[in-house]
């Protein structure tokens, strides 16, 4: 991972190869050196590859049984709510519905301006803290989701993956319970077998389309995973990416009860107008503080 100065340096000595007189000899080389000085200074800005881009969301219901799978289906809410007062389109890529209404997991895409750079920060675990209405004895209840936020690639080509290393799997579409018995294998499965790390999409009629799908959002993840692990050694604090670590410590807890509050732990940004949150999507505050880490 190049440092701050190494970067600089390396603008430097583009720009001054751009100033040669045989530069547009080669023209696919010249093209590549000007895409590479742009990429580069928008990182040293701050802004990634792809902030200005789409984004491809999943919420996955964590430790909590029921109240789990019902508060991913409570942060698909607000973040639909969010994109639409945006006015940002979203599509549902695959879902794993519950037999009430709660999901397990739900992946969907969002077509709006800048919505990749400006939701990746909402990647990790979020907490839920309520009187479950799941639980007869109405007992006091935490439960997990975890939301991961990568860029959607419309040019799968961005990150190299070898058709060796994956492994692609076909199922019925459908949702819970048995209703998938008559439909055609057009879901895709694509695994990524040196991670493990997957892809899942139903939503389009046929099998090729969701093939694609799954491999640009396969690509994605890919990327945020290197990404993550690039910047944590750059911070000098790698973890191997197990599931205790992922799930070791949330980002933001949603409290209900016995008080009402929505607090970021990495920024300290507190908000007690839960609803306004959860049920309105307003998460600006939370965004925009967000910017700075």
């Amino acid at each position: 991972m190049l440092g701050m100065d190494d970067v600089r340096a390396r603008i430097k000595k583009l720009e001054e190869a751009m100033t040669l007189p045989d530069f547009w000899k080669d023209k696919d080389k010249a093209q590549a050196t000007i895409k590479e000085v742009g990429e580069l200074k928008a990182n040293l800005a701050g802004i990634g590859k792809y902030d200005k881009g789409n984004a491809v969301v999943t919420v996955f219901a964590g430790a909590g049984g029921s109240d789990a799978e019902d508060f991913a289906h409570i942060l698909y809410e607000m973040y639909i709510k969010y994109t639409e007062n945006r006015s940002w389109n979203t599509q549902i890529l695959h879902k794993n519905e519950n037999n009430h209404g709660g999901y397990r997991n739900i992946a969907f895409e969002i077509d709006g301006k800048n919505s990749y750079g400006t939701l990746k920060n909402e990647s990790g675990v979020h907490r839920l803290v309520r009187v479950s209405p799941f639980n007869a004895k109405k007992l006091r209840h935490t439960s997990f989701a975890m939301v991961e936020v990568i860029p959607k690639f419309d040019k799968v080509d961005d990150v190299d993956i070898s058709e060796k290393e994956i492994k692609i799997e076909f199922a019925k579409s459908g949702g819970p319970g048995g209703q998938n018995v008559n439909k055609r294998e057009t879901a895709v499965r694509i695994v990524h077998i040196p991670t493990n790390i997957s892809a899942h999409v139903d939503s389009e009629r046929s099998q090729v389309q969701n093939k694609d799908k799954a491999l640009a959002i396969l690509k994605g993840k890919l990327y945020k995973a290197r990404e993550s692990e690039r910047k944590s050694e750059k911070e000098g604090m790698y973890v191997s990416k197990t599931t205790e670590a992922e799930w070791g410590s949330q980002i933001r807890s949603y409290v209900l009860h016995p008080y009402k509050m929505v607090k970021d732990h990495r920024t300290n940004v507190e908000v007690r107008d839960v609803n306004a949150v959860l049920e309105k999507g307003m998460l600006e505050e939370f965004i925009e503080a967000e910017k700075s880490l």
